[in-house]
């Protein structure tokens, strides 16, 4: 495992990150195959952002899984900075998604018994980063993500943007390579919108990240560098 993960050198400028090649996912329901992801693919580069669109329930949020090696596909490829991760077993699947991968979810999904602090040091204590390192880290996170005042708080004692502002500051936590975030905004309103994707492609860009975000907003999908598609289960 060491030497897999010693082969996930950072990647350079422009360098692919991550690429998807005839993605296929089936599940079973009520004992009838499912055909969700039936094919279609993808590069994704050092320096990117990709905004991921298509009808609901056409399998975004899947294809967003598998990439981030949260489920397995069902047929194709996915390569991690040129390393074939879709056969590798659970827990080196494991070690790279903490690793090389960050993650924003519609919900914040922050730990209620733990402060903004607290929530942010845990991905780097899980890495064996020594705890004053990590705590460390995670105050200049929380302040880049502007809630810098709300590090004491839980997360109960702070609004919704504030909330998925923290968030976004846990998914840097690692230093990832790639960050994908399925529909980061969509629990927000307007202004908090804005506002905190205004601040996710700002720490992106100054960062040197690649991102996959998944929405349905089209504004925000026009401020990517480029668009993919997923239509009648082929991504395009």
């Amino acid at each position: 495992m060491a030497s897999i993960l010693n082969s996930l050198s950072k990647p350079k400028q422009g360098e692919v990150v991550l690429s998807v090649r005839d993605i296929k996912k089936t599940f079973i329901e009520g004992g009838q195959p499912l055909h969700i992801l039936t094919g279609g693919g993808f590069d994704l580069h050092r320096g990117e952002i990709i905004a991921l669109v298509g009808p609901s329930g056409s399998g975004k949020s899947t294809l967003l899984q598998c990439v981030g090696l949260l489920d397995k596909p069902s047929g194709g490829s996915i390569l991690v900075c040129g390393t074939p991760v879709h056969t590798m077993n659970d827990e080196m699947r494991t070690m790279i998604r903490r690793k090389k991968m960050g993650f924003v979810y519609q919900r914040h999904n922050l730990l209620s018994d733990f402060t903004a602090l607290e929530n942010v040091m845990l991905p780097m204590l899980a890495n064996g980063v020594n705890e004053e390192v990590a705590a460390m880290r995670a105050k200049k996170l929380l302040k880049a993500a502007n809630v810098s005042h709300r590090a004491s708080h839980l997360p109960g004692q702070m609004s919704g943007g504030e909330q998925q502002r923290t968030a976004v500051a846990r998914a840097l936590a690692n230093e990832p390579d790639i960050l994908l975030a399925d529909e980061p905004t969509g629990s927000l309103d307007p202004n908090h919108a804005v506002s905190v994707f205004e601040l996710l492609l700002d720490l992106v860009r100054k960062n040197n990240m690649a991102m996959l975000f998944v929405t349905h907003d089209m504004s925000l999908a026009n401020r990517a560098d480029r668009r993919i598609t997923i239509k009648n289960g082929t991504v395009k």
